[in-house]
């Protein structure tokens, strides 16, 4: 009988979100395991809350500070949702029973450098859960999950005036700069958009921040870097829809079962990490520019165009974003 299990996924803060259905799942045996989850502390606050996790383990820097307190668990099994080097010195310290998750990382290169589509027609939320199908975990099609502490809510009163009777929740941020729109077409976004509009995004993206604030400072609020993980999130949740990149905030929308518009550059929904909303499909649009052959460029990004032209996201049309944002909100 499995009573204890430790999942382990490092990173970042959308593959850990994506990992919420497995943790819900589980706790769906009989009897319910309880649950241990391994990931970097810079990701705590995307787990902390999570009612479906007995303790979160944090690792500062490297995974040997931990493996002592790892070992007193006494673990049944191990479930691996990142299955790279680091995972696998965890697995040989503890010598319990795992299983890992298949990055498909052959066919992701496959389809990166030759253009070979060999991908499963397979959500990853769907990926993660075969690695628990062998104990009898069902998927409850319930999507993803988000939590945030009463405490950490951003109410609509706390918010400025112009976004208090409603708005739509523009993430301006993803780490690497060939997922990110250009600052010239969210500048013509912005001005398209017929609602107040909230700017999210972290520190790093406070100056562009500012400057779609200037377009009309009446209608647009830049809260880049203004509040923590849990704070942003709030206002995600609250907003009438949510435009983003594909980047960890997407995801966390998608728990909420938010309105999404989802805007790709040089990656590819096909890699199975577009918005996981079961039964609930037509929330989301995806914009991308499907006429390249150059794209996918990657499987995870760049910080600037290897062909120079950025044409996945130079050439997406904002017109186009307005079109399905207006056939969300309506």
């Amino acid at each position: 009988m499995v009573r204890k299990i430790l999942i382990i996924r490092f990173s970042s803060i959308g593959d850990i979100v994506l990992t919420t259905p497995v943790m819900r799942c589980l706790k769906h045996l009989n009897p319910k395991p309880e649950i241990h989850f391994l990931t970097k502390k810079s990701f705590a606050q995307v787990v902390s809350a999570n009612p479906n996790i007995d303790r979160c383990i944090f690792i500062e820097r490297e995974v040997e500070e931990v493996i002592p307190q790892l070992k007193n668990e006494n673990y049944d099994l191990i479930i691996d949702l990142h299955h790279n080097i680091r995972s696998l010195r965890v697995k040989n310290a503890l010598k319990k029973p795992s299983r890992s998750f298949n990055k498909i990382n052959i066919r992701k290169w496959m389809m990166v450098n030759l253009k070979i589509n060999r991908l499963p027609d397979l959500h990853i939320v769907d990926r993660y859960l075969k690695t628990v199908e062998h104990l009898g975990v069902v998927n409850d099609q319930k999507g993803l999950d988000f939590f945030i502490p009463a405490s950490k809510e951003i109410s609509m009163q706390q918010l400025p005036l112009a976004l208090q009777k409603g708005y739509i929740a523009l993430v301006i941020g993803a780490q690497h700069a060939t997922k990110r729109l250009p600052y010239l077409k969210l500048e013509e976004l912005c001005s398209k958009i017929n609602l107040p509009i909230a700017i999210i995004g972290g520190p790093e993206d406070v100056l562009t921040g500012e400057q779609l604030e200037q377009i009309d400072p009446g209608k647009i609020v830049n809260l880049c870097g203004k509040f923590d993980l849990f704070g942003s999130a709030s206002i995600v949740k609250q907003a009438r829809a949510v435009i983003t990149h594909d980047t960890g905030m997407m995801h966390i929308a998608a728990a909420f079962q938010q309105k999404i518009i989802s805007i790709w550059g040089n990656t590819i929904p096909e890699f199975g990490m577009y918005p996981y909303m079961p039964g609930n499909k037509e929330n989301f649009r995806i914009i991308e520019n499907k006429s390249l052959g150059c794209r996918p460029c990657s499987k995870i990004g760049f910080q600037q165009c290897p062909k120079t032209h950025f044409k996945c996201m130079n050439e997406l049309k904002t017109d186009v974003i307005i079109e399905q944002l207006n056939e969300l909100l309506h």
